[in-house]
């Protein structure tokens, strides 16, 4: 493991440790490789993902828009199948990624969908 992928981890457990979903409340969880990013919801307490949505998905791929627009869109999207699952606040696992780029612009456009941090 290099030094960035240590560094990672280590701010991904200390994230960890401070939250975590219920039912009422669940977690929106972050995942960010090079091209792609995803995101889901999920109950910690029953181990279930709500809702997920990612930028591998047709309707959204195929736009071709910039990495940073396709986070919004993704977090639109997330959004949207959240209210579908009658789910209104989250709490934030930004899974060790520093809030920006497009982390936050996931973020914007979760928010812009109706969801409330």
């Amino acid at each position: 493991m290099n030094k960035k992928e240590f560094q990672r981890s280590r701010a991904k457990r200390r994230v960890r440790a401070k939250i975590s979903g219920t039912g009422e409340r669940p977690r929106l969880s972050v995942f960010r490789s090079n091209k792609q990013i995803y995101a889901q919801i999920i109950d910690d307490q029953t181990g279930t993902t709500i809702a997920s949505a990612s930028s591998k998905l047709e309707s959204i791929a195929s736009k071709n828009a910039p990495k940073l627009e396709t986070a919004k869109m993704v977090g639109v999207l997330l959004a949207e199948r959240a209210k579908e699952a009658e789910i209104e606040q989250v709490v934030f696992d930004r899974n060790g990624y520093i809030y920006h780029g497009r982390v936050k612009a996931l973020a914007d456009g979760a928010r812009e969908g109706g969801l409330k941090f």
